[in-house]
């Protein structure tokens, strides 16, 4: 995958650290970093200040420091009522029970360190006037500020604070950990399932083994963050379990060795000789993961091997990278995705550069309309390429990326900072990706798509499929999607189409060339816009 950067895009991309496209899995790390209340109140300025000032200079749209912080600020009485913020002039006032409390010079509109400042002092003493506030963790009143913050900024931007952000970091990067999906029950813990080459698996826990005790503690009454934090814990250390099996009369006693664990996003199925192959969102081992579930089906099914089933419905998104990686697996070159933005380093194009996996197979990809931002960049990067035909109804559309700051308090802020737009050129924001065949339009069967496809009347125009939509059209949005509306059918349905098109190589031809990509444009990289697992 070619990346062209400038040198300052280079250092953005190192300085900015996770760049995600969706809204991110939640898992729970296992470091404490839990730091004291005074400590964290020491934090405010930096954090207040750092916490303006990415967003000035991050987000998608124009935003000044004081409306931030007066915002936030404003916000404190929606969780304490005796406090209130008023701006008259040049001068913020802090007022408890309706009494001035503290008053306070204004900076400039666009001094984000003055203005940190100022909300790290407002919080001190409104902590030491106000009964309530005095009472509350740190974490909770940045909390209820940054949610005022946010509220200046689009849905999709958001704070995570210390052990959220820890959690987010765990789903992302990997945890200490055993490798189960479980779920509390009366009798203690269910395994849901046990994760393919990890500990637990190894050591020979099974589905629907019920743990009775973790390290001698029984599991009965224990919350789910205190199972997880018992579970979890550093790299090489032992963790020993009591399980109770249906089959076993007595209960086993089974230690596990704790390894790193990240959550599995990749599902293999053979059905007959079609390769159905899941993806469940995009963390750091999608791409490897995918790649070893390709070369199982090669090395399962052989010649016979039909074709691939990318099943993409229900995937709320993940990493920007990864839905890049992704894509390259299945395209020999051309344009994968575009980003842009205010900020300078946010015009970025992803090209693909890596040889077909799939060995020019067919390949079909299912949507549906909750396939949201990097599942949205898989399906039109491989639609627009003619590599793929994409099956089942419009998705989410949302067609923004969001990047991931730290913060001094170890916290996070997910901000928007570029919207992403497909090979052919139209942005993803809004409008979502078209399928090449509807199967959501009306109540149809197999056979009813596969015979209005042969006779010419299931796919879409690409003028339309194509057409760039101003988000902002709320009419001309909806009309949009109204034209393959989100499902309300049997998704099996979706399967077996993509089974019979596959099967049928003349059809699948004729739906995979009314697809045929802008070969110049795609060519010469031309934009149509101006620059929880265990």
């Amino acid at each position: 995958m070619r990346l062209r950067f400038s040198r300052r895009g280079r250092e953005a991309w190192r300085r900015l650290g996770a760049i995600s496209v969706a809204f991110l899995m939640v898992a729970c790390a296992s470091q404490d970093t839990r730091v004291t209340a005074e400590s964290d109140l020491s934090l405010a300025d930096r954090l207040f200040s750092t916490g303006y000032q990415d967003i000035a200079d991050i987000y998608i749209d124009e935003v000044t420091a004081a409306n931030l912080a007066l915002a936030g600020l404003g916000n404190l009485s929606s969780l304490y009522p005796d406090v209130s913020v008023t701006q008259s002039g040049n001068w913020v006032t802090l007022s408890v029970d309706g009494r001035p409390a503290g008053s306070f010079s204004a900076p400039d509109g666009l001094d984000a360190e003055g203005w940190g400042e100022l909300t790290a002092s407002a919080l001190r003493i409104g902590r030491g006037h106000s009964p309530e506030m005095s009472g509350a963790e740190p974490e909770e009143i940045y909390e209820v500020v940054f949610d005022g913050v946010l509220g200046e900024l689009d849905s999709f931007s958001r704070y995570a604070g210390r052990d959220e952000a820890r959690e987010n970091r765990a789903s992302r990067d990997g945890f200490g950990g055993i490798g189960v999906r479980i779920r509390l029950i009366d009798q203690g813990i269910r395994i849901l399932s046990v994760m393919e080459n990890t500990p637990a698996e190894r050591s020979g826990l099974q589905d629907n083994d019920i743990i009775v005790e973790i390290d001698g503690i029984p599991t009965v009454g224990l919350s789910q963050r205190e199972v997880v934090r018992r579970l979890r814990g550093p790299l090489r250390s032992r963790v020993e379990l009591t399980v109770e099996r249906e089959t076993q009369p007595a209960a086993l006693d089974i230690a596990v060795v704790r390894a790193h664990i990240v959550p599995q996003t990749v599902k293999y199925e053979r059905q007959g000789n079609l390769a159905v192959i899941r993806i469940s969102g995009f963390n750091q081992s999608t791409t490897r993961s995918l790649r070893e579930k390709l070369e199982l089906a090669e090395d399962e099914i052989g010649p016979a091997l039909a074709g691939f089933v990318l099943d993409l419905r229900g995937n709320p998104g993940g990493l920007l990278d990864q839905a890049v990686a992704v894509s390259d697996l299945f395209i020999g070159a051309g344009r994968i995705v575009s980003t842009h933005g205010r900020h300078p380093d946010s015009h970025q194009y992803f090209d693909a550069d890596a040889d077909d996996l799939a060995k020019d197979r067919p390949v079909v990809v299912l949507v549906n309309g909750n396939s949201a931002s990097a599942s949205e960049i898989v399906a039109a990067a491989l639609q627009d390429s003619g590599r793929a035909v994409v099956i089942g109804s419009g998705s989410f559309g949302k067609g923004t990326v969001q990047t991931v700051l730290r913060l001094p308090n170890e916290g996070e802020l997910t901000l928007t900072w570029a919207r992403f737009h497909a090979p052919s050129g139209y942005a993803l924001n809004g409008r979502g990706v078209l399928p090449d065949i509807c199967t959501t339009a009306e109540d149809l069967s197999a056979d009813d798509v596969l015979e209005r496809l042969r006779e010419g009347t299931l796919l879409f125009d690409r003028t339309a499929q194509r057409r760039d939509i101003d988000p902002d059209d709320t009419a001309a949005i909806k009309a949009f999607r109204a034209m393959c509306p989100a499902r309300q059918g049997d998704p099996q349905l979706d399967i077996e189409v993509a089974r019979r098109l596959i099967e049928d190589p003349v059809l699948f031809a004729r739906a995979l060339g009314a697809g045929t990509p802008d070969t110049a444009r795609l060519e010469t990289g031309q934009s149509a816009v101006a620059p929880s697992p265990q």
